[in-house]
């Protein structure tokens, strides 16, 4: 009898070939990347895959935060870049960053010089694998082409899996080319160092549900564990079981209903006064999939100082204790966990708790104030939201733009609202809102931004354009680094220095240089009408708005005070 490997026997293929059909299987539809001569033999067999479809960005930088939107946006995928070595490779470094301090899952392949020149500092190369080694949650270096189809299937699994994150895999060029008969590897990835979280404990989720019975203040604050996690709706039930308050961190934005009784806002540093107020005089506080990190904390003493039962529950260990010590942890999924709790938690409500919360959100809502007849921001993002009918992807930079735009983010339903939270990257919202519109291509993407990120990125103009990819770009020009400007202004006495952006393009010349609709204007009356304007063209729109150069962000807690020291807009 001839064996079945005989009769049948496995294709030969190139690395790079190896490398596309992998993809393919792992459920990938969409590269981001830039070729360069350490990659082109991927480059030179992209076209035989069709099912792949490949955006030619202007920059690697644009190319990791589009994947990185692609990936926070179609929830249970994996975004992909391609970038050759060297200053390629070396320009993913912001984009890994961004999406390893947000849990963001992307698998990012550089090309690298032959394996016979490695160590040589042969032209453009670079020790990639050493650069992003505090910027990914793994990375491997291929060395044999046996190893290419086995290496992209841990590396798919590992990004996915537990807390998701970047991996990037470093490709030498000649194993791009190299053949060998190709196998893909069937079944579940099995890592012996990389194992998936337990089941949560019964005994801590019966001990929770007992503190939630006894609680006379409980609040839970959230993060963005619960979006990857798609625990929205579980967190609205054991919220509404049990009468408790909900609010949330940056990351968090969105899961969450504004609109809802139960409701909170964004809490810490650039918080609503109320949420503040509630987490330091709360009894109970359940904190779920959020780092507590400082622009949460401010001060770490003045933060939840009353509590007297603190739960933290996250998928990822080495964040349980790092900087607020918990007395009960839970190292679990959020929507695992939630579930498994539900049926714990016996209905409640404590109407004196829930009345003096209420009283807090009267007695400091969020606001602002229009001295000066100027627009303001909030002017301009309370339109944009009316028109958003809880429906569209909201996409914000960094700076004052990225705080105004969480702050008076107001959907009745949980919906999306992203942005670069842990690292803080300007430049990022630009790109990212392309992979957002390619991963979601029926819904509404808005992209709100500043002056100064969105020139850092902005070559992917011609990006946009050449590929149709409509979005809506929103720009809250204050001719400044307007966060700069607010800190120097209230914490650095009074000394603008190195803020004046009052030398940017004009965004209407820029926008017809790349053939993008582009629209401008200072005037309130003028804002509506130019948002139902771009919403009826097809295709990308440039939107700069001339906002109140001295607009700031309030609430705001100074520097190095505490939680309760915030000060609002008067």
């Amino acid at each position: 009898m001839i064996p079945a490997a005989e009769l049948h026997p496995a294709p030969r293929l190139t690395g790079a070939q190896i490398a596309l059909e992998c993809l393919i299987r792992e459920g990938v539809d969409t590269i981001f990347g830039y070729p360069g001569g350490a990659n082109l033999w991927l480059y030179r067999w992209l076209p035989e895959y069709p099912q792949l479809r490949h955006v030619l960005v202007r920059h690697e930088q644009g190319g990791a935060h589009a994947a990185d939107g692609y990936a926070r946006s179609k929830r249970g995928s994996v975004g992909v870049v391609f970038a050759t070595s060297g200053p390629g490779a070396l320009n993913l470094v912001t984009g890994l960053a961004t999406a390893y301090m947000d849990s963001v899952p992307i698998v990012a392949i550089t090309g690298q010089v032959p394996t016979t020149a490695i160590g040589t500092d042969a032209f453009q190369e670079s020790d990639v694998i050493g650069s992003t080694m505090s910027v990914v949650k793994h990375s491997y270096l291929i060395t044999r082409v046996d190893d290419v189809a086995a290496t992209i299937r841990e590396a798919f699994h590992v990004a996915r899996t537990g807390r998701p994150g970047p991996v990037l895999i470093d490709f030498p060029k000649d194993l791009q080319a190299a053949v060998t008969a190709f196998s893909y590897p069937e079944g579940p990835a099995r890592l012996r160092s990389f194992r998936a979280p337990a089941p949560p404990d019964p005994a801590k989720l019966r001990r929770i549900a007992q503190l939630i019975r006894e609680a006379k203040r409980p609040v839970i604050l959230f993060g963005r564990g619960v979006v990857i996690a798609q625990a929205e709706e579980e967190l609205m039930q054991l919220a509404h079981l049990a009468g408790i308050p909900v609010g949330w961190t940056l990351l968090g934005t969105g899961a969450f209903p504004v609109n809802d009784p139960l409701a909170l806002q964004m809490v810490g540093f650039m918080g609503a006064g109320y949420t503040n107020k509630a987490v330091c005089a709360a009894d109970l506080l359940i904190m779920i999939g959020m780092r507590c990190d400082d622009r949460v904390t401010t001060r770490i003493d003045s933060f939840a100082p009353d509590i007297e039962h603190l739960v933290h529950i996250d998928i990822d260990p080495a964040e349980i204790g790092k900087n607020v010590v918990p007395h009960i942890s839970l190292v679990a999924d959020a929507r695992t966990a939630l579930r498994e709790l539900i049926p714990l938690v016996e209905p409640k409500r404590e109407h004196t708790w829930l009345t003096r919360v209420d009283q807090w959100k009267e007695e400091h809502p969020v606001r602002f104030v229009n001295h000066n007849g100027l627009l303001q921001p909030q002017e301009v993002l309370q339109e944009m939201y009316a028109r958003c009918h809880d429906e569209a992807i909201v996409l914000a930079d960094v700076g004052q733009n990225q705080i105004w735009a969480a702050l008076w983010f107001s959907y009745g339903r949980p919906g999306l609202f992203l942005n670069s939270g842990g690292t803080g990257t300007m430049g990022y919202a630009f790109p990212a809102s392309m992979g957002v519109k390619l991963a979601n291509p029926d819904r509404t993407v808005f992209c709100v931004t500043g002056e100064g990120g969105f020139v850092m990125n902005m070559q992917e103009m011609a990006t946009f354009v050449e590929n149709d990819i409509d979005v809506k770009v929103i720009i809250l020009n204050n001719a400044s680094l307007g966060m700069v400007r607010q800190f120097q202004d209230d914490f650095y006495e009074g000394v603008r220095s190195a803020v004046d952006l009052s030398f940017t393009p004009d965004f209407v010349k820029l926008g017809d240089a790349f053939g993008m609709k582009a629209m401008s204007t200072r005037r309130r009356e003028d804002v509506g009408a130019m948002l139902d304007e771009a919403l009826a063209h097809r295709g990308p729109v440039l939107l700069n708005f001339d906002i109140d150069p001295d607009a700031n962000v309030y609430p705001i807690v100074p520097l190095g005070k505490g939680m309760l020291d915030f000060v609002e807009a008067s």
